[in-house]
C-alpha cells in the first residue's frame, strides 16, 4: 500500500504583500547614524527580556546585567517579601559601579569606593559621615528601572512604559504564559560575539531560505519535496512581534539514541497545546526587538541578540528545563541538545559575517527580500517605524 505523499501549502506572496514589497535600504544594517537612532528609539523605549525568575530563587538573590547598547549596567534583586526590583548598578554618590559580581545572594550592597550601603529595596541604609552631606538619605537611593515578570521572564524598560508587558504582547500574551519556560527551574546557556549588525544576525534565524545551502547536514533532512526549502507553514503577526510555524517533514526518521531522550516532566507540565502547536510545538516566536523562543516543550530554548555596535552583536542562547535530571542519560541528553544547537549556529557564522562585510562596503544600496523572508521585513519595518517616530518627535 502506497503511503500518501506529504502536502505543503505555503502562504502566497499575495497573502503577505500587506507588509510591502519594496527593497529595504542596506544602510540600516551598517550606518553608525542609524544605529544611534536605534539605541534611542528602540532599545531605550522597549520592554527587553533580560533574565528568568529561576535566577532569583530566594530573597536576597541578585543578578547583574550589562546592556552595552544603552551603556547601562543593571542590578536586579529579589526583596525580602519576594518582589523583584531593578536598579541602575551605579552608586548615586560618585557614580561608581556598585556590584562587580555577576550574581549572588546578599542582604545589602555596599559600594567599594566609599562604603555607601543599600538595601534590597534600593534605599540608602548608611554612609560614612553622611551628616556632612547636604541631602537626605531618602534622596540617595539607587535609581530604579521599570521591571515586570511575565511568563517566568524578567522584562526591563529604560524609559517610562506606556503599557504593561501583558498589554504590549496583546493577543500573544495568553499563549505566551503557557510556555514551558514559565515553569523553568534551570537553564544552561552559551554566548557568542559576531562581526555583524544585530538585525542581520537576528534575520538569519528568522528565515529558512538558507537551510539547505548552509546546513546540508543538520538542516538538510528537513528540506524535501514538496517543500525543498523547508519553508514555514504559516506566519503570524502581533504588532511588532511575529512567529512562524515550522513545517514538519513527515518523512523524517524518528529520533534514535540520545536524540530520543526527552524530559517528560517538561512535557507533562507544559502540555502540547496553544501557541507552540498541538503535537511538536515547533513555532518560532520573536518578541520585539531582539528575543526569540523556539523548540518543542521538552527542549525549548531562547536566543537574545544584543547590539554591540553598528557592525557587531552578541547572541545569548539558553535552554530551559523543569526540575533536576533524574539520571545520567537525561543529563547527557540535555548537554547534547545544547551542543548540537551550538554546532548549527557555528555553521551560520561565516555567512552572516560575510553578509555584513558586503553591506558595510557600500556595494549595494538595497536588500531585496522574497516573500518567505517576510519576518526579516517585518523586523526592519517595526524598527524603522520607531526610528521615524523618534526623529519626528525630536526634530530629526
Amino acid at each position: 500500500m502506497n503511503e500518501p505523499k506529504p502536502v505543503f501549502e505555503p502562504q502566497s506572496n499575495e497573502e503577505l504583500a500587506w507588509l510591502g514589497t519594496d527593497p529595504i535600504p542596506a544602510s540600516a544594517y551598517h550606518d553608525p547614524a542609524y544605529y544611534e537612532l536605534e539605541r534611542e528609539a528602540v532599545f531605550k523605549r522597549s520592554w527587553l527580556p533580560i533574565g528568568h525568575v529561576c535566577e532569583l530563587a530566594e530573597p536576597g538573590s541578585f543578578i547583574r546585567r550589562d546592556i552595552e547598547v544603552v551603556k547601562a549596567s543593571l542590578l536586579i534583586a529579589r526583596g525580602k517579601e519576594g518582589e523583584v526590583r531593578a536598579f541602575h548598578n551605579v552608586c548615586p554618590h560618585r557614580g561608581t559601579r556598585l556590584v562587580p559580581e555577576v550574581s549572588g545572594t546578599q542582604a545589602t550592597f555596599s559600594c567599594r569606593y566609599h562604603a555607601w550601603t543599600f538595601g534590597l529595596d534600593g534605599g540608602l541604609i548608611s554612609a560614612p559621615d553622611f551628616e556632612r552631606f547636604y541631602v537626605k538619605k531618602e534622596q540617595c537611593g539607587l535609581k530604579p528601572v521599570a521591571v515586570e515578570v511575565f511568563a517566568g521572564l524578567i522584562f526591563i524598560h529604560f524609559g517610562s512604559p506606556e503599557q504593561s508587558v501583558r498589554d504590549w504582547l496583546g493577543d500573544l500574551a495568553e499563549p505566551f504564559e503557557q510556555l514551558p519556560i514559565a515553569k523553568a527551574t534551570q537553564f544552561v546557556e552559551y554566548s557568542y560575539e559576531i562581526g555583524a549588525n544585530w538585525k542581520l544576525t537576528f534575520d538569519n534565524f528568522q528565515e529558512n531560505y538558507h537551510l539547505r545551502v548552509v546546513h546540508p547536514r543538520t538542516g538538510g533532512p528537513g528540506c524535501a519535496e514538496p517543500n525543498p526549502f523547508a519553508y514555514p507553514e504559516r506566519y503570524n503577526f502581533w504588532g511588532p512581534h511575529r512567529s512562524q510555524t515550522i513545517w514538519n517533514n513527515p518523512n523524517l526518521p524518528a529520533p534514535q539514541g540520545v536524540q530520543a531522550i526527552g524530559n517528560g516532566r517538561i512535557v507533562d507540565a507544559a502540555g502540547r497545546a496553544g501557541l507552540f502547536g498541538a503535537e511538536l510545538g515547533m513555532d518560532f516566536t520573536c518578541l520585539f526587538p531582539n528575543f526569540t523562543v523556539f523548540g518543542p516543550p521538552a527542549r525549548q530554548f531562547t536566543q537574545t541578540v544584543w547590539p554591540l555596535g553598528p557592525n557587531r552583536s552578541r547572541g545569548i542562547v539558553r535552554f530551559y528545563w523543569v526540575g533536576e535530571e533524574e539520571n545520567a542519560s537525561e543529563r547527557f541528553a540535555r548537554e547534547y541538545v545544547m551542543a548540537s544547537q551550538r554546532d548549527i549556529h557555528c555553521e551560520d557564522r561565516d555567512v552572516i559575517e560575510a553578509g555584513q562585510a558586503g553591506l558595510a562596503s557600500g556595494a549595494i544600496d538595497h536588500i531585496n527580500f522574497q516573500g518567505q523572508e517576510v519576518l526579516c521585513r517585518h523586523l526592519f519595518e517595526a524598527v524603522d517605524a520607531m526610528v521615524a517616530a523618534w526623529r519626528s518627535n525630536n526634530g530629526g
